[in-house]
């Protein structure tokens, strides 16, 4: 299965009236990521940092826990792959990465080896430009900055504001809004979507699946074809 990481999102951009989790849309090519090259009210978490951090959450779909805990020998940018070690439920995963996706990191990774950064295999790969790993607190701090600066916020009464986990949540909204535009089996999609994230089953990639109008659009058009196709049998 192939990475949703060959478009870039516009960061949260949400559906009108979408239930939390807060899909963002991946119209718009590069779209709001473009904010984060502003600044992030001076945190640690600088732009050259928080750009590729989301396009990460956003293309590949892993935890804010999983990619901050990236070292550099996992993140194999020759093979476009991902390691995801001893994650969530203690397994180990590997992600492929899409081309684009893979150009961004790889764009950052040579820029921190610009800045001189530790380059052992088992140092993190998301650092300040002062050697240190980047903390979750540090890129939620960021990320709230980089909210408030594109001027985005849900005003539908819900309890949170779109969160750096809910770019996860989008990947894999719009992963099953392209297969449905593709036509593609659904059903069979699931099970290697919820390998993909790192889930034990499929119920658990089901909860992530918000009904979003484009996604109740998309299945609306499939059942339409199969209604239409069980008519003309008739």
């Amino acid at each position: 299965m192939t990475s949703g990481g060959s478009r870039e999102p516009s960061v949260l951009r949400q559906y009108s009236r979408s239930p939390a989790p807060a899909a963002s849309s991946s119209h718009r090519g590069e779209g709001r990521t473009g904010s984060s090259r502003k600044t992030t009210g001076g945190t640690a978490c600088c732009p050259r940092i928080l750009r590729p951090l989301l396009l990460l959450l956003y293309g590949a779909g892993p935890r804010i826990s999983e990619a901050l805990a990236l070292t550099l020998a996992d993140v194999d940018l020759s093979a476009s792959l991902l390691t995801i070690r001893e994650s969530r439920f203690y397994k180990t995963r590997r992600v492929p990465l899409g081309p684009r996706l893979t150009a961004i990191l790889r764009a950052y990774a040579d820029d921190r080896h610009r800045q001189r950064q530790a380059h052992d295999p088992a140092s993190p790969f998301f650092v300040t430009r002062n050697g240190a790993a980047v903390t979750r607190g540090m890129a939620e701090r960021a990320f709230v900055c980089l909210r408030t600066i594109a001027g985005i916020a849900r005003a539908d009464g819900a309890r949170y504001q779109p969160r750096l986990h809910d770019l996860r949540h989008a990947m894999a909204v719009h992963r099953l809004v392209a297969c449905y535009r593709e036509g593609g089996d659904v059903q069979r999609l699931l099970p290697q979507l919820a390998t993909y994230l790192g889930h034990v089953d499929v119920a658990a990639t089901q909860r992530y699946l918000t009904m979003t109008p484009e996604l109740l659009r998309e299945a609306s058009r499939r059942f339409e074809r199969y209604a239409e196709a069980e008519v003309g049998h008739d």
